[in-house]
């Protein structure tokens, strides 16, 4: 996909959504944050564009989701260089600014550093039109400066890590799990980040399909082709994930771990008016183990070097039903 990933896909037409998010951790107080900019345009009915902010701790001492709509005539979008504006706030290619009620952000990275971008459906998959959402990564692995204040509380930002995607299309999955981490301990550069998905299929639920992108051991790491998505060992639930890919010599490990207290719930629209529940945590904790294909003889699989994040990693889980006993602060 040639130019710059941020820019807007809509055409304009209705049966489309897109989404813009920043996920990221405060280094001082361990508080998760998740920023989104969306819009739908639904098959039927007036296209609206959104403004979403949640945080949350492991603890669930901090856990809170809000949303606000307005017409799409609220919307601006500039693609070199690319600026997208809904109402009174902004996001760039180095960073984003606005808030609504009682939350507020005003964040900057460098759009230079970490700007490498990477994409999860291969460019044959995009063709074909086979993936009905398009995720792509703009800014993987960026280091984040500013402020954000929720309620009475206000957070000050020094080199948290995050990472900015961008993604599009015009149906969710029936069940999926996804999963971002660019803070590992004695790391830095390092990231991952996947999705795990099930789609209905004349009747059925298809899948695991499961993308994976990555920078390792200083070595990018990209797993989108189908035999690799198909292939991948892949289970998940609400609050835990456990997935391997491959990518030419080398083969990594994952397990994501959610605390059931820090999941704030989220209503998602689909263009064709259908729903989906999602429960997100940026607050998760994430091993990834890293091996490299060796000729000795024994395993044909060696170990490098196992990557650590605790409470720093970035995680969803949704299906097409409400999780009974979990509140959904977003609907």
């Amino acid at each position: 996909m040639a130019g710059n990933l941020n820019v807007l896909q809509w055409d304009g037409a209705p049966g489309h959504y897109e989404v813009y998010y920043l996920s990221a951790t405060d280094p001082a107080t361990g508080i998760g944050l998740w920023i989104r900019y969306t819009m739908v345009a639904p098959i039927d009915g007036e296209a609206t564009c959104s403004l979403w902010f949640m945080a949350m701790d492991p603890a669930g001492d901090v856990r809170l989701g809000r949303k606000i709509s307005y017409p799409v005539e609220q919307l601006v979008a500039e693609p070199e260089p690319f600026r997208l504006q809904i109402a009174d706030s902004e996001l760039s290619d180095r960073g984003m600014a606005g808030g609504f009620e009682d939350v507020r952000w005003e964040l900057s990275w460098d759009g230079r550093v970490g700007s490498h971008p990477y994409e999860h459906v291969h460019p044959l998959l995009r063709r074909g039109k086979i993936a009905k959402t398009v995720l792509v990564l703009p800014h993987a692995d960026v280091t984040v400066d500013g402020t954000v204040a929720f309620g009475d509380r206000e957070l000050t930002l020094e080199r948290a890590r995050a990472g900015q995607a961008h993604l599009w299309g015009f149906k969710h999955a029936h069940r999926w799990a996804w999963v971002h981490c660019n803070d590992f301990a004695g790391h830095e550069g390092a990231f991952v980040d996947g999705v795990s998905v099930f789609v209905p299929r004349f009747g059925r639920e298809l899948g695991p399909s499961t993308p994976v992108v990555a920078r390792l051991l200083e070595e990018d790491f990209v797993a989108n082709g189908l035999a690799a998505v198909v292939r991948a060992p892949s289970t998940f639930d609400l609050t835990s994930w456990n997935f391997e890919a491959k990518a030419r010599k080398r083969r990594i490990v994952c397990a994501v771990q959610a605390p059931r207290e820090s999941l704030v719930g989220v209503t998602y629209y689909d263009p064709d008016g259908q729903l989906a529940y999602c429960y997100n945590s940026e607050a998760s904790s994430m091993r990834v183990s890293v091996y490299d294909k060796t000729r000795r003889g024994g395993s044909p699989w060696m170990l490098r070097e196992t990557l650590e994040s605790d409470g720093r990693a970035h995680f969803e889980y949704a299906q097409r039903e409400p999780v009974q006993g979990l509140e959904l602060q977003v609907t």
